[in-house]
């Protein structure tokens, strides 16, 4: 595919040109070269880059053609749920009965009428639980209903298996209609004078931590990736999580794993909760609808959507990304429909189309970017971010993207080069794949919109060539006189 240099249109480019009338190095080929010697490519890195509210010569790199996006399709979900949802959109959660109060015991069912929360935390139910408590229940003679039809879930849910050897690490999670508390135990051990103590949160009765860590003199704390916990399944249904090492007196060291299916691990932690209030639920666990004639006991309401988009953007969670495109699927399902998620990519397709971006090509897939079958252009990216920057909820996206150098996935990155705090990006990381998008300002007080993926085996070295453009950006942005000329076309790659 040819590369060419700053197109002003689909199938032209840019180029300066100096008083002699030949052409000069531009900004563009510069970023073309070094990502070629960089990557030993000349198709790896798809780049665009587009001002929005100064001087500026739009430039692209292999705009057109279609790549694995990584995390930065977390932007695409976002904000079209600000759009679809509304900023102030928010997720109930129900605790109902179709039993009776008679003194301290309530004698009858207790449904969780489940509502798809992408951030039902161990915090928000322990308080709303302690509602019980106050209201005099010491018992509840009857079963724990969790009720999950607030999402239709009849596909197969794509499940990502190809990075990383752990299949419990938090990033894996998988959405749910019965998600609570991202599905994860945080495992904790600390060392003192009497040795080392371990424990869990939540702390659910099908997990045993078998703590083989030693203490040691007082010293720097080592880093956690020197602790590994490994979990042992038992055929009963229990999990033996073994953890080895030497912590120094002072010391603490933790780590996160999903091991219970979500429907498990919302039960056992409810059950836990309710034993911290000493209140007693002597039924089983299992799953149903709850009846129309149960009777409403306890509500606990999320934050609202705009919360969520910053999480989601700021730390990439993909679980609560992939939850967010469920409800628009949820919101919008036709009667003939029986997947939230192929209908939830539907409406965004949809959405964005009438918003006139050209999908051809697009695969949005999970909402989340954790696929080997997400696709986007760099055009199409950097055509969404400018629709995102003219819209009536662009402080709420802008607001919750990583900022250079100092917070969220950003945080290490571009520090101490003059640019920090100077852009809002999104990143994106699947091993072959680097990505960067959003927007960054320039030393002229210019605002860009950027989209930048490298595609490549290996992709270590992605991530120094994305980050320079962003410092190129900013430090020597691309303006002057420029001089249009025809760029071949790829029939393969070029969207019209």
């Amino acid at each position: 595919m040819s590369l060419a240099a700053a197109p002003v249109s689909a199938d032209e480019s840019a180029e300066s040109t100096g008083t002699s009338g030949k052409p000069i190095d531009t900004w563009t080929s510069q970023m073309r070269d070094y990502a070629e010697n960089s990557l030993n490519s000349e198709e790896a890195l798809s780049m665009a880059a587009i001002p929005l509210n100064g001087p500026g010569i739009e430039q692209y790199i292999n705009a057109d053609q279609l790549m694995s996006p990584g995390s930065i399709m977390k932007l695409v979900t976002t904000y079209a749920a600000l759009e679809l949802l509304g900023p102030s959109y928010r997720w109930d959660t129900r605790f109902l009965t179709d039993g009776t109060l008679t003194g301290d015991t309530l004698e009858g069912d207790l449904y969780v009428d489940m509502g798809g929360d992408p951030k039902l935390t161990i915090e928000r139910l322990w308080t709303l639980l302690s509602e019980l408590q106050g209201m005099g229940i010491s018992t509840i003679k009857g079963d724990l209903v969790l009720d999950g039809d607030v999402f239709q879930l009849t596909d197969e849910q794509p499940v990502f298996k190809d990075n990383g050897d752990n299949p419990h690490a938090p990033f894996l999670v998988q959405p749910s209609p019965y998600l609570s508390n991202l599905n994860l135990i945080h495992f904790q051990v600390r060392s003192d004078e009497r040795g080392t103590q371990a424990w869990s949160t939540p702390a659910l009765k099908q997990i045993v931590i078998d703590n083989r860590v030693t203490s040691s003199a007082e010293a720097p704390c080592p880093a956690r990736r020197y602790f590994e916990w490994e979990p042992v399944f038992h055929d009963d249904g229990r999990v033996t999580v073994r953890v080895n090492g030497d912590l120094p007196r002072g010391c603490r060291t933790s780590g996160y794993l999903s091991l219970l299916p979500q429907e498990e691990y919302t039960a056992s932690m409810i059950r836990s909760l309710l034993a911290d209030l000493d209140i007693e639920l002597t039924g089983r666990d299992r799953l149903g609808k709850t009846p129309e004639e149960a009777r409403l006991l306890l509500t606990t309401t999320s934050p609202d959507l705009a919360s969520m988009v910053r999480d989601i953007n700021k730390w990439s969670s993909n679980v609560m990304a992939r939850q967010l495109l469920l409800t628009i699927g949820a919101e919008y399902r036709a009667d003939e429909e029986q997947s939230d998620r192929v209908t939830g990519v539907r409406i965004i397709t949809e959405w964005l189309e009438s918003k006139g971006v050209n999908t051809a090509g697009m695969v949005i897939e999970n909402g989340a970017g954790l696929t080997r079958e997400g696709r986007i252009s760099a055009r199409q990216g950097a055509q969404i971010l400018q629709l995102a920057w003219n819209s009536r909820f662009s402080a709420d996206l802008l607001t919750s993207l990583p900022l250079i150098g100092l917070d969220g996935t950003m945080a290490r990155r571009l520090r101490n080069t003059g640019m920090d705090g100077e852009g809002r990006i999104k990143t994106g990381y699947l091993e072959g794949v680097r990505s960067i998008a959003g927007f960054t300002r320039d030393g002229n007080n210019t605002t860009w919109a950027v989209v930048g993926m490298v595609n490549n085996d290996p992709a270590w070295n992605g991530q120094a060539v994305l980050d320079r453009v962003l410092y190129s950006l900013h430090f020597r942005p691309p303006t002057g006189t420029t001089l249009s000329r025809a760029t071949p076309a790829n029939p393969d790659t070029s969207i019209q």
